[in-house]
């Protein structure tokens, strides 16, 4: 699928693109930034300059057929923006960062499919739906919503009683306080 960049022209506004405005030159109307770096996004250009320079950005345009220039510009613009952010790293610190997100999920993944297995073999005592606790997952915290469902829906059997009574949660207290149930 070819597509046509959005035609930001200087010719039709009369207001120099982004990129003529900050180099502080007349917008020609063969200017080959205008149709990537529209006059409502002064920014895009001033990284992408401060990056990597408005000649060179001019090289690798007029070198790349018509059809892969908004997609290079884009991707000059991603990267400008990093390496602002992070001038070491760039989108490279991103990527890691995501890439050890994406281990760490799988790893609790893996870790929560183990536990079904093991639940599900009968290995693991029965729970009831209160007695599973809300984890934290990304800064999100997830509650028990819909655990029944789950459980139910991939035919894993859920106990309608707790395994223990509250008194014996009770006398647990109780003990940790120094209380009369205490040995």
């Amino acid at each position: 699928m070819i597509r046509k960049p959005k035609m930001a022209s200087s010719s039709a506004s009369n207001s120099p693109c982004a990129a003529c405005k900050f180099l502080r030159r007349k917008c020609m109307p063969g200017c080959i930034f205008a149709p990537y770096f529209p006059p409502e996004e002064p920014q895009k250009f001033a990284n992408v300059h401060k990056i990597f320079g408005a000649s060179n950005v001019t090289k690798l345009l007029n070198e790349l057929p018509p059809h892969q220039r908004e997609d290079a510009v884009n991707s000059l613009a991603y990267e400008a923006e990093a390496r602002i952010k992070d001038p070491v790293y760039g989108c490279v610190g991103a990527i890691s960062v995501l890439q050890r997100q994406v281990h760490r999920l799988q790893s609790e993944l893996d870790a929560a499919n183990a536990d079904l297995i093991r639940y599900a073999c009968g290995e693991m005592p029965v729970l009831s739906p209160h007695q599973i606790r809300p984890i934290q997952l990304g800064g999100r915290r997830l509650s028990n919503a819909g655990v029944n469902n789950f459980y139910q829906g991939h035919g894993l059997p859920i106990s309608s009683h707790p395994l223990w009574s509250s008194s014996d949660d009770h006398q647990i207290h109780e003990r940790g306080r120094g209380g009369e149930g205490e040995m």
